[in-house]
């Protein structure tokens, strides 16, 4: 399975899947497949295979983990940077079709609505995690700073999260809430607890002449 994954052509047909969504609503646009309310699909659909694709990206290390198919970590990057391309689908969405693209009222949009607010945090702080996808950012801002800066797309599954639950409370259907929430928890909780087991395996043995000072 390594093998697959490591294939030259295993990165050309992961994009074009990852693409996949986006023709589908570019179909759907062309032969008047959107639905009663095509502005609505677009910005209900983008901001869904944002949060899709978070999770997606959460999933690459535990699967890598757990199933030793080290190759997996190649395309997490790749995975992120179409996070990023459908929550930008998913603000321009609501930018031209809601809003017109007027920005003033676009800024008061994000003020006094708070879903929408914290959808834009989330925006905000994913910009510069796409920004820094590259080698050359990495080489330029250090390894460690690079990850630190990086493990804020926990943060911002949560904001996700939020945005997307405000956003259905206005219907009182949280069925979807609770299927991402179940699996953002078990993508974070995977972390602690593998976080804590290598604390556990890296502490040195406590010998009986510690124990008895």
């Amino acid at each position: 399975m390594n093998k697959l994954l490591l294939h030259p052509a295993a990165k050309p047909l992961v994009f074009l899947l990852c693409l996949l969504p986006f023709a589908w609503m570019v179909y759907g646009a062309f032969t008047d497949g959107l639905g009663a309310n095509p502005a609505e699909y677009l910005i209900r659909s983008n901001g869904d295979w944002t949060l899709r694709f978070i999770c997606i990206v959460l999933a690459v290390t535990p699967l890598r983990v757990m199933t030793k198919l080290n190759g997996l970590a190649r395309f997490r990057r790749m995975l992120g940077l179409f996070a990023y391309f459908y929550v930008v689908l998913h603000l321009l969405s609501y930018s031209w079709f809601d809003m017109g693209f007027d920005v003033p009222d676009i800024a008061k949009d994000i003020a006094k609505r708070p879903f929408i607010l914290v959808g834009f945090a989330a925006f905000v702080l994913l910009t510069p995690l796409a920004a820094t996808s590259f080698n050359r950012a990495i080489k330029a801002m250090g390894a460690r700073r690079w990850q630190l800066l990086h493990k804020l797309v926990y943060v911002i599954a949560g904001l996700g999260l939020l945005h997307f639950f405000w956003m259905r409370a206005g219907k009182n259907n949280f069925a979807e809430v609770f299927v991402y929430a179940a699996i953002i928890a078990v993508l974070l909780g995977w972390r602690v607890w593998n976080f804590a087991s290598k604390n556990r395996l890296q502490r040195p043995p406590v010998g009986r002449g510690q124990l008895s000072k």
